[in-house]
This record gives structure tokens, sequence and C-alpha cells, in this order.
């Protein structure tokens, strides 16, 4: 299956940070024609500590789907993210019926669809609307009850620390001003320096795409922030030292993270091939990976290119 820049970085990201909030699943598989859940999220049965989370950890109080969106769905992929959701309602109301024990309502997970806007047009057709209970913020718009599921526009939240790391996941001015606000927090928390990784590394992967769009562009310079941290702290750790060399170190780093976030685990003599790549090899290879479906295209690629 085709992995989009802000797919891939939206999983990852979600997972970051949720992690600690219960069991994350990316990519999950759903029976019937084969659909993918970007995230599927269950919370642990012992409460953790939210507060740093705020909006996000709220939505995440329940299992639940997130289904995040670089651009605003149409009509159609909103209905294809509810299909998700009713088949898993389906697959775990069947499994309960095997297992002889009843699932109430509320047991059962609801959708969360991310998008970094949606228009009042969208909102209406699918009866979207703000809820006066709960004390959620403008931007949350709950579908009719039974539907269990929200559309979150992004672009409408209020700016507070609370919403950070849903805007994040927004469009220009709104992503640039999150991204922003994160990097000012990345030396307070190892969490945030991990984050600030993953943004770092979803620069690189627009970067080295041919054809880069103007919305590339855009993305590239709101992403810019997160990058040049990442870089001060590669060269404070000495990873920059030498500037040619040290770079070429970061780039690796970078590198090997994708390749496991998407492959898992490097064998130790994959690394070590990897490792011991020159410039221009390097280059080459973050370039192609981009278009690698297993590690077999990388020991391919390895074997030819060494």
């Amino acid at each position: 299956m085709t992995r989009q820049p802000h797919d891939q970085f939206a999983k990852e990201y979600l997972e970051e940070l949720l992690n600690s909030l219960g069991k994350v699943e990316t990519s999950k598989d759903v029976k019937s024609e084969v659909r993918e859940i970007d995230v599927w999220f269950v919370p642990n049965p012992s409460p953790s500590d939210t507060s740093e989370l705020g909006l996000l950890a709220k939505m995440a109080t329940t299992s639940c789907l997130f289904e995040p969106f670089r651009n605003a769905p149409s009509e159609v992929e909103i209905r294809n993210c509810l299909l998700k959701l009713y088949t898993v309602h389906g697959d775990l109301l069947r499994q309960a019926k095997r297992e002889k024990r009843s699932l109430s309502e509320g047991e059962l997970p609801c959708l969360w669809i991310l998008t970094p806007s949606c228009s009042a047009r969208i909102l209406n057709e699918f009866g979207a609307k703000i809820q006066e209970s709960g004390n959620w913020v403008k931007g949350v718009y709950f579908l009719p009850k039974s539907f269990q599921g929200a559309i979150v526009a992004i672009n409408q939240l209020p700016i507070v620390e609370d919403t950070l790391w849903l805007r994040v996941l927004g469009k220009g001015r709104t992503q640039k001003q999150a991204v922003e606000e994160l990097v000012q927090l990345s030396s307070a928390s190892s969490r945030w320096d991990q984050l600030l990784e993953i943004l770092a590394s979803w620069r690189k992967n627009i970067e080295v795409k041919d054809n880069v769009s103007d919305e590339d562009r855009e993305l590239i310079m709101n992403l810019s922030p997160a990058y040049l941290k990442q870089r001060e702290e590669w060269r404070q750790e000495g990873l920059l030292e030498g500037r040619q060399e040290g770079l070429l170190e970061g780039e690796k780093k970078v590198l090997l993270r994708l390749l496991r976030r998407r492959f898992g685990e490097i064998a130790p003599d994959l690394e070590q091939r990897i490792t011991g790549l020159s410039i221009p090899q390097l280059e080459a290879l973050v370039d192609a990976q981009l278009d690698f479906s297993s590690l077999d295209d990388l020991v391919t690629w390895l074997s030819t290119h060494s």
C-alpha cells in the first residue's frame, strides 16, 4: 500500500503521543474488503497522567479510531472512515457473542476524523455539531449520537496549549505556529525530543521527493523550525562536528529511523552497511527508500550500490 509522507508522519506522531496512555496500533487491517485504520487506540486499564496531552488525551479516554487527513476529506472519504468504524463494531460484537458476553454501546470504539479544515456544508450534511455538554472546545463537531464519531476541524481549535498536539497536524499558519510552539517545549522533556525527531524526519522525507509541489514547499517551511532544532541537537551531541562529516551522521540517523518505522528493526549487518555508505551513496538511498516496499528492496539496493 502506498505510503504518503503525511500519512506516515501522522501515524508515527500519534503513536508517540498516545503510547503512554494505552495500546496503539497503526495501519491496522479490518476485515471485509481490506481497509486500514490509520491509528487504533485502546487506553490503559489504570488511569494515566494526561495533563500534558490536553484535548488529545480527552479524546483518548475510550477505545477509538483516529483518521488524520492532510487535506479536508470529501463526503466519500468521511463515509469510508465510518465504514471502518462499523466494520470494527461488527467484529467486536461477533467476538463478544462467541465468548457469550454482552457489549454495551458505551464499550464500542468511537471515531475521530482529524482534518485541517472542514466546510460548513460538510458539517451540515453529516449533522455534525458542537456538543454543549462535556466542555468540548470549538472545532470539535460531533456526529449524531448513534454514529459514534466526530470531526475535528483543526484550524478552528483555540490557540492554547491543550490543543497544541492536534494543531501540529493542521496546515498553513495553523501548523506553522504549532511547530514553533513545540520547538519551544522540546528541551523540557525527552518525549518532545522524540516528536521533534519525527517532525524533522517528515521534513526530510518531503524534501527528497521528486516534483516537490507548492504545498510541499509550504510544508517544508512549516517544519523548518523543528528540523533546525534537531540539527542543533545533533551538533550538541557531537553528530555535526566537522561540518560535512557530522551532517552525514545526522542524515544517517534520520534515514535509519525512517527505515525502522517502515519495516521494523534493521539487522546489525544491514545497519553497518548503511553507516558505511559514502555521502553520494547515502543521498541516493534517502531518495530510493521512498519506493521500497520491504527490507528485501533495501538489501537489493545495497547489493547493487555498495
